[in-house]
């Protein structure tokens, strides 16, 4: 399954656009992520869920990774995490500071989520 739309429109193209202007984050980590190079998992970029595009996302783990810079809203995404939750996933949210000052930091909290949705913690 491409994404769970569910009756929603499908957001292609504006997934793709995501893709196209992403941000110094999101290069960064999807560069460490991409190619199963962590533990063995695949990642895609921009993963519609709903009515929302996850910027990273592990469909085998069932985790989505929201990376968070000084546009976002915390009611609102409290709200779209409730709704891609419902679907399923974990929804992992870091600040792009983090991401681009400690990425080994942010790698492991990844890692140990994906190990727990393994069942196997360490």
């Amino acid at each position: 399954m491409r994404g769970h739309c569910l009756g929603r429109k499908r957001l292609t193209p504006i997934a793709r656009k995501l893709r196209a202007d992403q941000t110094d984050a999101e290069e960064r980590l999807w560069q460490s992520l991409r190619a199963r190079q962590l533990e063995g998992e695949k990642f895609v970029r921009q993963f519609q869920i709903d009515a929302y595009v996850a910027d990273l996302a592990c469909r085998t783990a069932r985790l989505a990774i929201e990376l968070d810079g000084g546009q976002h809203d915390p009611e609102r995404d409290a709200t779209r995490t409730e709704i891609i939750e419902r679907y399923g996933y974990r929804v992992l949210r870091f600040w792009n500071h983090d991401v681009l000052a400690d990425t080994d930091a942010v790698l492991e909290a990844i890692r140990q989520e994906l190990l727990i949705a393994r069942n196997r913690p360490e």
